[in-house]
């Protein structure tokens, strides 16, 4: 945090500055140390002088302490040095040679002192230099140790205003109040209204929360700070609190301003709930923090904005009134907020006319802002990889698949039977979706392998859901089951592969939900079973100890009977509809990706615009053969084959 309000110079001139003055320095230092010797004209040698004067040619001479200068006959000027020769003069008058002699130069007591101090001064300048410079930079250095280390953030760095956020509108009218405040602060002290002292900002990563608290300085035109929570931490006890203080200080200087502190759980965390394992030095942080937010010295103009994604890690002296006022809630935007997300972001992008930012946001559910951000960044990256000038709709699907699915493993070689594998397991999946009045519809059916799957297939609400139904799920958990059913009915018990895994964990996972925290089971009862915070293995630790075994032996009975009531329906559905399974594994081995819509055609005998290959075969329709074993599974389900298969 800067302690003044000078203007900043250009660092560039700045440090030329500082070199000219280095260089000007030492070329003054070398010249004091290497003057020219006195007199002008051509340098000669001693013993050549010597032999000019015997010869005549010298005509006129000046003798100096340590040096010789002259002027030949011929009007040619000399110089040299002189060795203490006593017979020079004698042998200057013998040979008619006119000469004079002149004292030795001394320097004057102002250059002498100057010789003496410019060591200690260039000593002097560098010491102030670097002072200062680790007074600037405050924290930064050892003399700033204890300094706060916020920064005021200036237009220069990006103005930011409301215009900029969208898909939040409840949050931002919560802290318009605050913008209205610092604008005209009269309007609100005339009804005796207080403008609370701290907004604390909750929300997922990616939501925008850093965004909105930088569009209120925006929006309000006054100075604002930013800092980090984990900034105010060290190894030493109270070098943050002493930060803390130096921070309200600069901003008392600054006051009618912004502070805002990122990632506050860092440093505002519960106290005592380490059980003898606390820091102390993140607890007289924590205290400082306090105390200067809502002391005994109030702290006018100073509002405070946090952000977290860890409400229930804060200690609840920071969240009281007087602290934190407010908790504004930043949630993931709904699809018509993923629209105006969608279209600040595009206004960056030379956009084709096919593209849609409706569909887009309709197959974008849960995305945070920085996710949709990422989204039209890949589209336009990939858009200038395949030498396009505008972004099209297939550049965002592409980049969707890429951000849901994981890019394209084109390097990985699958064989002709694990590619078959595949096709019937991804077939499976589709076929028991559009079978399930409450499943999602199928947005694409894909073969290729992305990220860490084999295959895929993607199914996109029609609105964004806030609540799942019990028919939702049971549907889920069928079509979760519908890839591994797929696989037993055509390949046979023994051909089962593990690519089901990711499935079986997703439906083991919804359907212990149901059983322990959704009271969806008529066996265990409406009882939560599972706490979220201290979970391992799918169960809360506290909670498994406290129950009783045959509690815990209920429940899992219960699970299993859930997901194996799963798998059931799949198999129905997959035996009564057995003829699709194999048109629509047939067509994902040509054509490797299916829309959905495509899929619905194609199963309805309807033109799809493709070349759609016949449903039957001899590899495809019994890849096993006559002699498919029957399954040993206990309490089996006799010959996997379908009827007619």
């Amino acid at each position: 945090m800067s302690e003044d309000k000078e203007p900043e110079t250009n660092p560039w001139m700045k440090s030329l500055l500082i070199w000219v003055g280095i260089l000007v320095a030492l070329a003054l230092f070398v010249s004091m140390f290497d003057r020219p010797t006195q007199g002008a004209g051509k340098t000669i040698a001693y013993s050549e002088f010597l032999a000019k004067v015997d010869e005549g040619s010298v005509k006129q001479v000046d003798i100096s302490e340590n040096s010789v200068s002259g002027t030949m006959s011929n009007g040619e000027q000399f110089r040299t040095l002189s060795p203490n020769d006593p017979q020079l003069t004698d042998r200057l008058y013998k040979n008619n040679v006119r000469f004079t002699a002149k004292p030795a130069e001394s320097p004057s007591f102002w250059l002498l002192l100057l010789y003496q101090a410019l060591p200690f001064i260039l000593i002097l300048g560098i010491a102030f230099f670097v002072i200062r410079q680790m007074q600037k930079n405050s924290g930064s250095g050892a003399m700033g140790f204890g300094k706060s280390r916020a920064k005021m953030l200036t237009e220069k760095h990006g103005r930011v205003t409301f215009d900029d956020v969208a898909g939040i509108d409840e949050a931002r009218e919560e802290l318009q109040e605050i913008v209205e405040f610092l604008k005209d602060p009269s309007k609100f002290a005339r009804l005796g209204g207080k403008i609370p002292k701290g907004a604390l900002l909750v929300g997922s990563p990616g939501t925008g929360k850093t965004l909105l608290a930088r569009a209120i300085a925006g929006e309000a035109n006054v100075p604002f700070f930013t800092i980090s929570g984990s900034d105010f931490v060290e190894m030493f006890v109270g070098v943050g609190a002493s930060r803390v203080r130096d921070m309200f200080e600069q901003a008392k200087k600054n006051a009618p301003c912004i502070v805002f502190i990122d990632e506050i759980d860092a440093v505002g965390r519960s106290r005592g709930a380490g059980l003898g394992n606390q820091n102390d030095e993140r607890e007289q942080t924590l205290n400082q923090l306090l105390v200067e937010m809502d002391g005994f010295e109030a702290n006018e103009g100073i509002i405070i904005i946090a952000a977290t994604n860890r409400p229930d890690v804060l200690d609840p002296a920071l969240l009281r009134p007087g602290r934190f006022d407010r908790q504004v809630v930043v949630p993931r935007p709904d699809i018509e907020g993923r629209i105006k997300i969608l279209q600040v972001h595009m206004k960056k992008v030379p956009l084709a006319p096919d593209v849609d930012s409706r569909v887009i946001a309709r197959g974008t559910p849960g995305f945070s802002g920085a996710d949709l951000a990422n989204l039209v960044n890949e589209a336009a990256l990939l858009a200038a990889r395949r030498g396009k000038r505008l972004v099209a709709m297939s550049e965002f699907e592409a980049a969707k698949d890429k951000v849901l699915m994981g890019a394209e493993r084109k390097s990985m070689v699958m064989t002709e039977d694990e590619k078959r594998m595949t096709a019937y397991h991804e077939a499976g999946h589709a076929i028991v979706a559009l079978h399930e009045p409450a499943s999602d519809p199928i947005h694409k059916a894909t073969i290729i392998p992305r990220g860490r799957a084999l295959g895929m297939v993607m199914r996109l609400p029609e609105r964004d859901s806030y609540s799942y139904h019990r028919d939702k799920m049971y549907a889920n958990l069928s079509v979760a089951m519908g890839g591994r059913v797929a696989e037993e009915v055509i390949f046979g018990y023994d051909k089962v592969s593990s690519g089901a895994s990711g499935d079986i964990q997703s439906a083991t996972s919804l359907a212990r939900d149901m059983v322990t925290r959704w009271g969806m089971s008529d066996a265990v009862g409406p009882v939560q079973h599972s706490d979220d915070d201290q979970s391992y293995l799918g169960y809360s630790m506290g909670s498994r100890n406290s129950m009783s075994n045959q509690t815990a032996q209920l429940i899992d009975s219960e699970i299993k009977r859930i997901v194996e009531g799963g798998l059931d329906r799949a198999r129905e559905i997959l035996t009564e509809h057995i003829e699709e399974l194999h048109k629509l594994a047939i067509a994902l081995l040509e054509y490797e990706t299916l829309s959905g819509d495509e899929i619905k055609r194609m199963l309805a005998g309807e033109d799809i615009g493709r070349d759609i290959p016949g449903s039957t075969g001899p590899a495809l329709v019994k890849p096993g053969g006559s002699s498919i074993p029957k399954t040993r599974r206990p309490g089996g389900w006799g010959d996997p084959r379908p009827q007619g298969a």
